[in-house]
């Protein structure tokens, strides 16, 4: 129970969540994409054909066109709407399609077709899918093919014989536009798709660290009740079982019986004790002193190997009297996590300070390694980031993706704080012989109305679980 309560906070994201991210294209939403350039085809050579009287090889053109259309059709036959396609098998759709409109292009005037543009649709939907590699396999496909586009395209001819040319600049500037596009839209969207992945994935780690959380919260709470409620009637068995033994003393057998019941009695009112240290702070059920939380908070890095020192005083129109606050899970779980990275890097010593005042709570947690980077100090708090100078030279089996952080700083905005990430003033020195604030400080700011709690009176008695 003790162990449980007190695990370590590191949070390893469930494969599955990223894992996910890899086969989220559902085959419908490629059909219909394609369905709509099918329509757009056709509808662009009737056009051409009837009214601008261009003339165009419309046997070959609809048999390309067609070919898109089979295609369609064996998807809808041979997969079910909702069949989620694997990185592969999207690649594949794409290079078809891409392989389809550069066909088409060909036949239609190549880069004079201002519809050339379009071949930028299936990379940029790649990038946005995709992993590297298969979107640097497509964006590179493209620019070899709009490459033999601009080379061997029919020219457009109108029915009366005249060529629809454009001067041969215009072309070339076409043709680097479309790379142009391929390199930047393809890089963009992949950018931008990765940090939306980036932040669904610290999200979900953030979900399931607070429900972890509150459970471990919750356990605590009924741990204590248990403690509480079967106090008094242990201390009744034990003291009635007493008073059997002390009658009974002249009947050996049933005397056992009453020392065993008084024994066994003894036991439970042991165990119970034991199971209500370990959810010591939760006897405070949902409020404790500022201190008693941070000390919960620090608990499972106590013995790593770190002095960890607490510093609580009153600041500027502060009251001596420590405050009472509110023991949100969020607020728990958050401390911990910063307590734990300040463990990590500390070479020493790690400070935890709180400070109050008649307006707000101020939690400080700093260390005397060497402090964040300063090439990454205001982007700490992004997911999946190193966020240590010299984590990986000095620590290489730290990973430091900045997902504690990113799940600390998160659970505390949800408490109302305002954080502020910097570095020590003093200088760091490796090994100095007294231990220098010269490392990373987090900074966690409260209005005090947000978590300082009401003054109670007696508990009562505890209210049932709903079930």
């Amino acid at each position: 129970m003790a162990d449980l309560l007190r695990a370590p906070e590191r949070v390893e994201l469930d494969l599955s969540a990223t894992q996910a991210h890899q086969e989220w294209v559902r085959v419908r939403t490629l059909i219909l994409l394609r369905w709509a350039a099918i329509f757009g085809q056709i509808a662009a050579l009737a056009i051409a054909d009837l009214y601008f009287q261009i003339s165009l090889n419309l046997p070959l053109c609809f048999v390309t066109v067609g070919a898109a259309v089979v295609a369609n059709i064996a998807a809808i036959n041979l997969y079910p709407e909702s069949r989620r396609l694997s990185q592969a098998e999207v690649t594949t759709t794409l290079l078809f399609d891409t392989a389809q409109l550069a066909v088409l292009l060909t036949l239609t005037g190549g880069l004079t077709n201002p519809f050339a543009l379009l071949i930028l649709v299936p990379v940029t939907i790649a990038a946005t899918a995709l992993k590297l590699r298969p979107t640097l396999l497509l964006g590179g496909a493209t620019i070899f093919m709009i490459t033999l586009v601009a080379l061997v395209a029919a020219p457009l001819m109108t029915k009366a014989g005249e060529q629809i040319d454009v001067p041969s600049q215009i072309a070339f500037g076409t043709w680097v536009a479309i790379v142009i596009g391929v390199v930047f839209l393809g890089a963009y969207a992949h950018r931008i798709a990765q940090e939306i992945h980036s932040m669904s994935d610290a999200l979900f780690a953030t979900q399931m660290a607070l429900a972890r959380e509150q459970k471990l919260t919750d356990l605590g709470g009924v741990v204590a009740a248990a403690a509480h409620e079967l106090g008094t009637p242990l201390a009744t068995i034990k003291l009635v079982s007493s008073e059997l033994a002390d009658e009974l003393s002249d009947d050996p057998e049933l005397y056992d019986d009453a020392v065993l019941i008084r024994e066994q009695a003894d036991r439970c009112r042991d165990i119970l004790r034991s199971m209500g240290r370990a959810g010591k702070d939760d006897l405070h059920l949902r409020t404790a002193p500022l201190l008693a939380v941070l000390r919960e908070a620090a608990e499972p890095h106590m013995e790593r190997g770190k002095n960890i020192v607490f510093d609580c005083r009153p600041g500027e129109g502060g009251s001596e009297r420590q405050p009472t606050i509110y023991r949100f899970p969020e607020l728990v779980h958050a401390l911990r996590n910063l307590v734990q990275n300040a463990v990590d890097f500390a070479q020493t010593t790690v400070w935890v300070d709180a400070e109050w005042t008649d307006r707000s709570i101020i939690v400080r947690v700093c260390d005397d390694g060497r402090g964040y980077a300063p090439s990454v100090i205001n982007r700490i708090g992004d997911p999946f980031i190193s966020s240590r100078s010299g984590a990986r030279s000095e620590r290489p089996e730290y990973e430091g993706m900045g997902l504690g952080l990113f799940i600390a700083k998160t659970l505390l905005e949800r408490t109302g704080a305002k954080l502020r990430f910097g570095n020590g003033r003093e200088p760091y020195q490796k090994n100095a012989p007294v231990p220098r604030r010269s490392g990373a400080v987090v900074e966690s700011r409260w209005h005090i109305g947000r978590l300082l709690a009401p003054e109670t009176g007696p508990l009562g008695e505890n209210v049932p679980i709903a079930s």
